[in-house]
C-alpha cells in the first residue's frame, strides 16, 4: 500500500513531527503541507529536516492531483476550531474529486474528541480502542495530557477508586509554536508552575475514558508547566483498593499493555529524557501502606501528537502497527 499524505497546517510544531515521521515510513509516496508559509521549503520552516524532507509549503492542496491515489491520507494540525469550519468545504471538495469515502482524516486538535461526534470520528488512542480504529475514515487523534493520563488509567480498568489525584508536568512545546509567556525562554527555563488547575482541557476526554474503562471515582488533576522543551510526566496517585497490593497493581499494568508494542512497562520512575523524541511511552507502579501512584512520561509531540497519529493510521489501514515508529529517543536529551 502507497500513500499520498496531505498535512493541513504543516509549518507547526505538530505539522513539523508530522513530516519528520511520515518522511521515514516505508509506505509514503508522496508528502505535501499547506501552510501561511505557503512557497517556503519544508526544511527553511523545519531546519532539522534540511537536507532529508523535499518539499515546499501550498497554501492549499488542489485535491484534484489526489483522485488517482490508491490511498489518499489528511492529517490535520491546524490550530483548535479550526478544521471544524472548515470541514464542510473540505468534504464537497472531497466529493468533487472522488475522494470523499476514501481519504483518511486523522485531526489532533480538540474539534472532534468529544463524545458528541462518536462514532463517526473514532477516538485515536490506541491502547485501550485499537478495534474500532481498523478500518476508521475519521479519527480524532487524542490529546497529549489525555495521552500520558489515560495510559496511567488503563491499569485501574474495573476499579472504585473514590478520588485520585493527579500531577503533570509538561514541556514548553506543548503551547505550540507562537511565542508566549508560557514558552518565552528566559520567563520558562528557570520556573515551574501550575496552570489550568482542576479546569484543564483535556479532563473531558479522560473522565469519558474513565467511563469506558469501567473506572469508578473523582479525577483531579494539576497541570505544571516545566523547564524543558518536550516531554510529559504524570503521576497519578489514589488510596489502594482493599487486596490490592504493589505486585498486583504492577501485573494489572503487565496485563493492560501486553500487547501495546509503544508502552514500556519499566521499574523505577519513568524518565522524560527517555522518550523525547519518540513515539514510546513509559510507565512504572508503586505501592506503600494504603497508597498507590502510576507514573507515565511521554514526548507531548510524539505519543502525545504526531507519532500517535502515525500509530493510528497504520491501524485504520491495516499497516503493522509499529510501521515507521520504531525510532528511540535521543538520550540524553
Amino acid at each position: 500500500m502507497k500513500l499520498d499524505i496531505a498535512i493541513l497546517g504543516a509549518s507547526g510544531y505538530g505539522g513539523g513531527e508530522l513530516l519528520r515521521w511520515l518522511s521515514g515510513h516505508p509506505a509514503t509516496a508522496s508528502l505535501r503541507g499547506t501552510s501561511r508559509h505557503a512557497g517556503r521549503s519544508f526544511g527553511d520552516v523545519h531546519p532539522n529536516l534540511r537536507g532529508l524532507v523535499e518539499g515546499r509549503l501550498e497554501e492549499e492542496i488542489l485535491w484534484a492531483d489526489l483522485a488517482g491515489s490508491g490511498q489518499p491520507v489528511v492529517f490535520s494540525a491546524l490550530p483548535h476550531g479550526e478544521l471544524a469550519a472548515l470541514m464542510p468545504g473540505l468534504e464537497r471538495a472531497w466529493e468533487k474529486a472522488g475522494l470523499l469515502d476514501r481519504v483518511l482524516l486523522l485531526d489532533l486538535s480538540t474539534d472532534f474528541r468529544g463524545v458528541e461526534h462518536r462514532p463517526r470520528y473514532v477516538y485515536g488512542l490506541p491502547e485501550w480502542n485499537r478495534a474500532p480504529l481498523a478500518g476508521a475514515k475519521r479519527v480524532a487523534c487524542a490529546g497529549c495530557f489525555a495521552t500520558a493520563l489515560q495510559l496511567a488509567l488503563l491499569p485501574l480498568h474495573g476499579l472504585d477508586l473514590g478520588w485520585m489525584a493527579a500531577t503533570g508536568a509538561t514541556g514548553s512545546s506543548g503551547s505550540g509554536a507562537a511565542p508566549s509567556e508560557g514558552t518565552h525562554h528566559p520567563l520558562r527555563a528557570q520556573d515551574f508552575r501550575a496552570y489550568k488547575p482542576l479546569v484543564h482541557q483535556h479532563l473531558a476526554e479522560v473522565r469519558a475514558g474513565m467511563e469506558a474503562m469501567g473506572i469508578q471515582g473523582e479525577l483531579s488533576f494539576v497541570p505544571q508547566s516545566a523547564p524543558f522543551v518536550r516531554g510529559i510526566f504524570v503521576a497519578l496517585q489514589f488510596k489502594l483498593p482493599e487486596g490490592l497490593t504493589a505486585e498486583g497493581l504492577r501485573q494489572r499494568a503487565e496485563e493492560a499493555f501486553r500487547d501495546a508494542p509503544l508502552v514500556r512497562i519499566v521499574k523505577d520512575s519513568p524518565r522524560v529524557g527517555a522518550v523525547a523524541g519518540s513515539g514510546f511511552c513509559d510507565l512504572s507502579t508503586a505501592a506503600h501502606g494504603a497508597s498507590g501512584v502510576v507514573m507515565t512520561a511521554i514526548d507531548n509531540l510524539g505519543k502525545g501528537m504526531a507519532a500517535q497519529a502515525v500509530q493510528c493510521m497504520n491501524l485504520a489501514l491495516g499497516l503493522p502497527e509499529m510501521e515507521g515508529l520504531r525510532v528511540p529517543g535521543c538520550y540524553p536529551g
